[in-house]
């Protein structure tokens, strides 16, 4: 009889530790860590200049977002945080940009980024930070002045041109979000119309977009803490592209893409490892 009572209670102690155990697991699980308020309203600032830049014209957060993140929260954050961010504050633009957009094209473009972003990424798992928030700055300097430099592919698209393209752009998001010169300068040049290449932007960034996130989460590079600093910072961003999207077609877009570029600029500077 005292041998089942002590049983008993050694199987209650045991189930009773069992329980401790898997409480403390599930709130180390839970425990997620934010930066400090101060670099937080900082990252939610960026956020809206950048969505603004977004909703304009289809792209260009990345190019000022980017760089100042990294410099507050790291580029191994800053990529991912963005990522879930502009998918998830774009995705109502996704439906109407499927209807308009030259979706044939898209698909070809995107057979690179299959290629292309997975080694992006690769880059953005393994790479020094310090060496990333260097190359995050080059690129977006190399970016603003591809732009401004109003360089634009004349020739007539291919398929193994467009493939190219597409791999290009989609190992510059993977590494750093910063995926859109390459499509603008290739779309551009052509005869379509203003809508018709927003559209097919909009689209292919949906595509990357997903392509990315595959390939973040099975590097590890997407996690609990990115998630939920993406959902604080995604209604500003949201703003951001709305109000960006309402200015199409009434700001002036000379106005609006100087303005940009101007931010764009200021945003690499800030953004440089010398400061820290």
């Amino acid at each position: 009889m005292r041998l089942g009572l002590w049983l008993d209670r050694a199987v209650l102690l045991s189930l009773a530790r069992a329980n401790d155990e898997t409480a403390r697991d599930g709130s180390r699980m839970m425990d997620i860590t934010l930066p400090p308020l101060g670099i937080l309203l900082a990252t939610l600032a960026s956020a809206f200049v950048a969505g603004l830049a977004r909703g304009f014209s289809g792209f260009g957060a990345a190019l000022i977002f980017i760089p100042l993140a990294s410099a507050t929260l790291g580029p191994r954050i800053a990529s991912p945080v963005l990522l879930v961010v502009d998918y998830v504050t774009t995705f109502p633009m996704i439906p109407a940009a499927w209807r308009q957009a030259g979706r044939r094209e898209v698909g070809v473009m995107s057979i690179g980024a299959l290629v292309g972003g997975p080694m992006g990424a690769f880059l953005l798992a393994y790479a020094d930070q310090t060496h990333l928030r260097w190359g995050v700055c080059v690129t977006a300097l190399l970016m603003l002045a591809f732009l401004s430099s109003g360089w634009r592919y004349r020739g007539a698209p291919s398929a193994p041109l467009s493939i190219a393209v597409g791999g290009i752009s989609g190992l510059l998001s993977g590494a750093v979000q910063m995926g859109g010169p390459p499509i603008i300068a290739y779309w551009l040049g052509g005869s379509s119309q203003a809508s018709l290449i927003r559209s097919n932007i909009v689209l292919f960034f949906a595509a990357t977009g997903t392509i990315n996130a595959v390939v973040y989460i099975a590097s590890g590079l997407l996690t609990a803490d990115i998630l939920a600093l993406a959902l604080i910072i995604a209604p500003t961003y949201a703003l951001g592209v709305w109000g960006g999207s309402r200015l199409f077609g009434r700001a002036s877009e000379t106005t609006f893409r100087r303005a940009s570029y101007g931010l764009i600029g200021l945003a690499v500077l800030i953004g440089l490892p010398l400061w820290g």
